[in-house]
């Protein structure tokens, strides 16, 4: 056809230092979404202008290789702050998580566990020893008792209170966006919405200082969701260094997917299930760059962390188990009956957390965060007390449910099943767990949303590792007492322990986080990344997905995306767009007077420009921001600029006679928006607003404007259309 090669590269954006002398220029505002293919292209423009220079001067070849490693070096420093940070958390809330129930004499800053690592018993009970004194043992009464039972309970209540109300109180004076778990929002920012502030400095400190107060207040809440907001924080600020992605929001956006896994990856121990996580929930746009980048990432941050090994175990992972015995096919039907239960448990979770945060954002309770926070900690800590396992730390009661040997402190069992029966004990532990079952599902679905930092996964986990252990002992006691049903005759007749109820809590834990979330993938490497159990991955899978199909069966949405839904996030875009006649500029007949009067009385995002109003032929578009910044330019910097000067977009134009000199603006014109037809069948449409990340798209005939579809009004058709067909979801 005889097109130049160069026609082949048409975009939207000039060669790096052309719009360097307007400051501001390819920025967005708060909450507006970007513009992926623009900024994406001007990324692509800016990379051949350097690679064509670099055979210029050693200077400009420095350059080149500064550019072709800054997102490298980008990422490895993400890595190396984010498991630092993750040290530092997982150490102070370890230590004023055990501040809550003693101290530590001879040195005030080690934890119980570290405490009585220096004692030269050889067993302590309950996890005391007696160089760990208990508050009672400070005030100087003895350890057991009925008097030193309420002055611990007394001391649990009121740390508990002084956690929960700094942890609120921080937020509330210094970082707002701090609060929550993070994921939600997050989720936002990386399909292309900007939330200025929400991965800030501030937002950085309070959300590190608040978890750690939140997770040993003893609240219903893990620390891992906000470690990937934390993550994400880290890589915002880090991305400034390198202008390359902090002057470009979607390039920013890769270093943030990278951050993301990295902040999965400290908080389980977890690398891959980190870029996985990445992948499967939280980014929008992934590139195969990125995934490699986010492997980085994920891998300095959890060498780092195995580093500093605030777990104090030679295992970098969080419930590290080891079970003797393989699991026996049959066993897959209670597997899966656990991915059910699972499945429903969390949408009960779900709904329930969704009417109690609609009703917190409608009443007067919204008013007052620290107060709500404050009265969640009373309550959680006065019902938990009297509960060991409720009482203990989340994370611990995990790790104990996992263990397979947890049963032997209550009966007398041994390696063979004939001597496996319940005693007492087993049955007053399976109470427990019940009760302690209905606890943390109440208290969960009040404590997810409050004005603190709290994250999801870890209280998830627990609901499902107690229901998992129940049906893992019920299991064993059928075992037991029926060791000749066919079932159980081929393994268990044999004199040897073949039901391993920790397997169960694990696969139950599986269940109710894969339910809640609706991770699948993911899911199943971070729970083998996370106990270390690799021969169980198929009982795993099981549970994942038949967990996920309960949940999309009962209910659309897993907690994130209900809760960016419930926030309203995607329609956060403050101006509405092109509603009513259509706003268009002229190529050069318009004087700055008039493309002024035009900004001032309409709101939109950005204006065709087209040849004249008559013809209404497309020449391009240009953003309103851009205008504006570009039209403040000029008045300030060019001489002989006034009101009647003419603002011309396009090449060949010449002063006027006698008139003031025109002023020039094709630098911030896009000639090759994104267009398309009125023939275009909606279906396509859609498609290209998902898989492009559109902000608009224009509408032609014959080359003729038309009209202006945004990402809005897209949204808005989607809405309609959902009454019709409920399927049809735009952003998932």
């Amino acid at each position: 056809m005889g097109v130049s090669s160069d026609a082949l590269f048409l975009v939207p954006c000039t060669v790096p230092g052309e719009t360097d002398d307007i400051p501001g220029i390819g920025q967005y505002d708060d909450f507006h979404t970007i513009d992926w293919q623009r900024d994406i292209a001007r990324d692509r423009m800016h990379h051949r202008h350097i690679v064509k220079k670099r055979q210029d001067s050693v200077c400009d070849l420095i350059k080149g290789a500064h550019d072709a490693w800054s997102g490298w070096v980008c990422v490895l420093l993400v890595g190396l702050f984010t498991g630092a940070v993750a040290g530092v958390i997982d150490i102070g809330a370890s230590w004023m998580a055990d501040l809550k129930f003693g101290i530590c004499p001879q040195a005030f800053w080690l934890n119980r566990e570290q405490c009585c690592w220096s004692s030269n018993e050889t067993t302590f009970d309950d996890g005391n020893c007696s160089q760990w004194w208990t508050w009672s043992e400070v005030l100087g009464q003895s350890r057991e008792g009925v008097g030193p039972y309420i002055i611990s309970y007394l001391f649990y209540i009121v740390w508990a209170l002084v956690f929960a109300a700094l942890a609120a109180a921080l937020v509330r004076m210094f970082a707002p966006y701090a609060c929550g778990s993070g994921i939600p929002e997050i989720k936002t920012i990386l399909s292309g919405f900007i939330i200025r502030g929400y991965l800030g400095k501030w937002t950085l400190i309070i959300k590190s200082v608040g978890i750690m107060l939140a997770v040993s207040s003893g609240l219903s809440l893990g620390k891992e969701g906000p470690m990937v907001h934390i993550a994400c924080c880290i890589g915002n600020i880090l991305s400034y260094l390198f202008p390359k992605y902090g002057r470009n929001e979607a390039k920013k956006r890769e270093i943030l997917s990278a951050a993301a896994a990295a902040g999965v990856s400290v908080a389980f121990g977890a690398p891959i299930g980190g870029v996985l996580f990445s992948l499967e929930e939280v980014s929008y746009y992934f590139p195969l760059k990125t995934l490699w980048r986010s492997f980085f990432c994920a891998l300095v941050a959890a060498f780092i962390l195995r580093s500093i090994n605030p777990f104090g175990n030679e295992h970098s992972v969080l419930f590290y188990v080891q079970y003797n015995n393989p699991w026996i096919f049959f066993e897959l039907v209670p597997f899966v009956g656990l991915g059910i239960m699972g499945g429903v448990i969390a949408t009960v979770f779900i709904k329930a957390n969704l009417q109690w945060c609609r009703y917190r954002k409608t009443s007067r309770l919204g008013q007052y965060p620290v107060t709500e926070v404050l009265g969640v900690a009373v309550i959680t800590a006065v019902v938990a007390y009297p509960n060991p396992y409720t009482r203990m730390n989340t994370s611990q009661l995990i790790y104990l449910l996992f263990s397979h040997d947890y049963n032997r402190n209550f009966t007398d069992v041994n390696s063979a099943i004939e001597i496996a029966a319940a005693g007492p004990g087993v049955y007053r532990a399976v109470w427990l767990l019940v009760l302690a079952l209905g606890f943390k599902l109440v208290a969960t679905i009040f404590t997810f949303g409050f004005k603190a930092p709290c994250g999801l996964f870890i209280p998830s986990l627990c609901l499902g590792a107690i229901l998992g252990r129940i049906v893992g002992i019920g299991m064993e006691q059928l075992a037991y007492n029926y060791p000749h049903v066919w079932v159980f005759s081929g393994e268990c007749s044999a004199g040897v322990n073949c039901i391993t109820p920790g397997l169960y809590a694990m696969v139950g834990a599986a269940a109710v986080l894969g339910g809640v979330t609706r991770m699948t993938v993911s899911l199943v490497v971070i729970m083998f990344e996370l106990t270390g159990g690799v021969r169980y991955i198929v009982p795993l899978m099981a549970a994942a997905m038949a967990s996920k199909w309960v949940g999309d069966a009962l209910g659309r949405q897993g907690i994130y995306d209900a809760h960016i839904e419930l926030n309203g996030y995607p329609f956060l875009d403050s101006k509405d767009e092109h509603n009513g006649s259509l706003s268009v500029l002229t190529q050069d007949s318009m004087t700055v007077d008039d493309v002024e009067t035009v900004l001032k009385e309409t709101e939109h995002n950005g204006y065709p420009v087209v040849v004249s109003r008559e013809s209404q032929y497309l020449v391009g578009f240009v953003l309103r921001r851009d205008l504006n910044l570009a039209l403040g330019n000029a008045r300030r910097t060019l001489e002989g600029i006034c009101g009647q000067s003419l603002v011309v977009f396009t090449g060949g134009a010449t002063a006027q006679q006698g008139g003031p000199p025109p002023l020039k603006l094709k630098k911030i014109l896009d000639m090759a928006p994104i267009t398309i037809t009125d023939q275009t069948p909606m279906e396509t449409v859609v498609d290209m607003f998902r898989k492009l990340g559109l902000r608009q798209t224009l509408v032609t005939h014959n080359g003729r404007l038309l009209g202006v579809i945004t990402k809005k009004d897209l949204l808005r058709h989607i809405k309609q259309m959902e009454n019709e067909d409920p399927n049809s979801v735009l952003f998932n």
